[in-house]
């Protein structure tokens, strides 16, 4: 029998698949204003990382983040996207919706 931490992880898993779509950026700008969009890098498994802040896995998300790998959209990041109104991955692990852009 799986552990109360392993289900609920499958459940995520699941749950993420079923939610992660290609979303035009201007579909977003509500979510960039309000500080709400995050950037995965490319190398990442998109759904892993919201799994991981669904389990609420601190130590997995520093390391992500100490590499640069994770991180809110920068403003350049965000007016190159609108610009060329770029079609990103995204998934929305409430209350943030993370983005990647797969080139």
């Amino acid at each position: 029998m799986a552990d109360s931490g392993s289900e609920r992880e499958v459940l995520l898993r699941e749950e993420y698949h079923g939610q992660t779509a290609r979303i035009p950026w201007h579909d977003l700008q509500t979510y960039y204003a309000h500080g709400s969009v995050i950037a995965v890098g490319s190398d990442l498994n998109l759904v892993e990382v919201a799994v991981q802040l669904g389990m609420d896995n601190a130590a997995q998300f520093q390391a992500w983040i100490a590499a640069g790998d994770v991180a809110p959209v920068s403003d350049e990041q965000a007016l190159a996207w609108f610009a060329s109104n770029e079609e990103l991955w995204a998934v929305v692990a409430a209350p943030w919706v993370l983005v990647q852009y797969k080139g």
